[in-house]
């Protein structure tokens, strides 16, 4: 029996019914409904022989579910009504006693924070599998010299490998914002009822550990409810680490072009071009690049939801779901595909190795050079590029000025102004921590293996 006298509009009744994105719950909902019955019986809320019969029911349901022959009915408004549905075919009145002490608010905000900490843990496992290719790679040219850039100009020389682990502390804080949200998740909402709580004197604590829910349920019903705070959360860190993706795939894109010619991505992530026989594109790079705004969006849209949402559970609150599932479904999906990209690109040493030599990038190691002869910091920039002016000019290196245009600058600078612009000297001299001197960039490499061992 319903409270209404006719069913609902098929217009409504598609805009309410969140069954064809949200049925992808259904293992959390198993999970918990066996905890909940569980629950009950050990309350002496329900009998044993109820418990066991919805046991049962769900097993059967898991079952079909799992293998795809789960008989979902128009009338299913979501996954969870559809397996409470299917476990009273299956137990009877038994099944009817399900629901008993929890509403469909407490259970839906509870199968969603199970699968946000699984989610949590699954693009946490991607994402060390992608640092982990990129210390590969980083060992591997170890001491090929390239140059740094600021605003995409050469700017001082650096190790390939550097350049890359810097991606690896990147996904590391991404490791550490997951974490973060699989806390924030760690909290039990089953229990809190419509939002009030329940008639019942439950076990909440036993459900929150049956569950691993490790901070206990939600000291607050209203809260428990209406709490999506950690589907933010987890947005917010995807967004972050699709941002680096995009970063890491807009490099490649740029030097993998015929202009930087620094390394090439192998066929299997690149496609060809419908017009063009001689193209090869970097489109999985171009795409790490473009789903970036994609994870973004999902995050901002969900704060539209949230944004000025009165207490306690209001239907705006089903919009988390396909937000939540797209951005996931799109941060796997780069990582994946970042990681077997990094894995199989080939650098070219040759045009590294010319691009790391132009002498302009060793201008600040010729300033701090008069700075350790004792001139002011300020004052030794605007020597250097006096000279690097000079050096324009006359359309030649900065080792091809004479040492009267040397010595028309500053008395400060000799021989050593030559020996400085050696190329060797440019990298080695960086030898403060975290710097690209081949000790410190080994040091550092040292750190990620064992930051990923642990």
């Amino acid at each position: 029996m319903s409270r209404f006298a006719e069913g609902p509009d098929p217009v409504f009744h598609e805009l309410n019914r969140s069954l064809p994105f949200d049925r992808r719950l259904w293992p959390q909902d198993v999970a918990q409904s066996r905890a909940h019955a569980g629950m009950l019986a050990a309350q002496q809320i329900i009998g044993q022989e109820d418990r066991d019969a919805i046991h049962a029911a769900l097993a059967t349901v898991e079952t079909e579910l799992a293998e795809e022959r789960f008989p979902f009915a128009d009338a299913d408004e979501d996954i969870h009504m559809a397996i409470e549905r299917r476990v009273t075919e299956l137990a009877g009145p038994a099944g009817g006693r399900l629901h008993t002490a929890r509403s469909r608010n407490d259970q839906v905000a509870t199968d969603l924070a199970l699968w946000v900490r699984e989610e949590a843990d699954a693009a946490s496992e991607l994402v060390t599998g992608l640092m982990r290719a990129l210390c590969n790679a980083a060992e591997r040219h170890l001491d090929w010299p390239m140059p740094g850039y600021t605003h995409l100009q050469r700017a001082q020389p650096v190790y390939l490998s550097h350049h890359l682990l810097a991606y690896v502390w990147m996904l590391d804080r991404d490791r550490v914002r997951l974490a973060a949200v699989r806390a924030s998740a760690g909290t039990l909402p089953l229990g809190a009822g419509a939002l009030a709580g329940v008639n019942f004197v439950t076990d909440r604590a036993a459900v929150a550990a049956a569950l691993g829910f490790e901070h206990g349920p939600a000291p607050n019903s209203i809260d428990a409810v209406s709490n999506r705070d950690f589907a933010l959360d987890f947005l917010a860190a995807a967004a972050t680490c699709a941002t680096h993706l995009s970063r890491l795939g807009a490099e490649i894109v740029l030097f993998s072009s015929e202009e930087f010619g620094f390394c090439e991505v192998s066929d299997a992530w690149a496609s060809g071009s419908s017009i063009m026989p001689q193209k090869k594109n970097p489109d999985a790079a171009e795409l790490l690049r473009a789903k970036a705004p994609r994870v973004a969006g999902h995050l901002v849209a969900l704060h539209g939801v949230m944004h000025g949402l009165p207490l306690t559970y209001n239907k705006d609150l089903q919009e988390d779901k396909e937000h939540l599932f797209d951005a996931a479904d799109t941060l796997s999906l780069c990582l994946r595909a970042a990681t077997g990209m990094i894995a199989t690109t080939t650098w070219n040493a040759e045009r590294l190795h010319a691009a790391s030599g132009d002498e302009m990038i060793a201008a600040v190691d010729l300033a701090d050079l008069l700075v350790r002869r004792g001139l002011p910091f300020r004052e030794a920039h605007g020597v250097v590029a006096g000279l690097v002016r000079d050096a324009l000019a006359a359309g030649v290196p900065l080792s091809g000025l004479s040492r009267e245009q040397l010595a028309a600058r500053s008395e400060l600078i000799d021989e050593e102004y030559y020996e400085v612009l050696r190329r060797g000297t440019w990298l080695e001299s960086k030898v403060s921590a975290g710097g690209t001197s081949l000790d410190r960039v080994c040091e550092q490499l040292a750190d990620a293996r064992a930051l990923l061992a642990a």
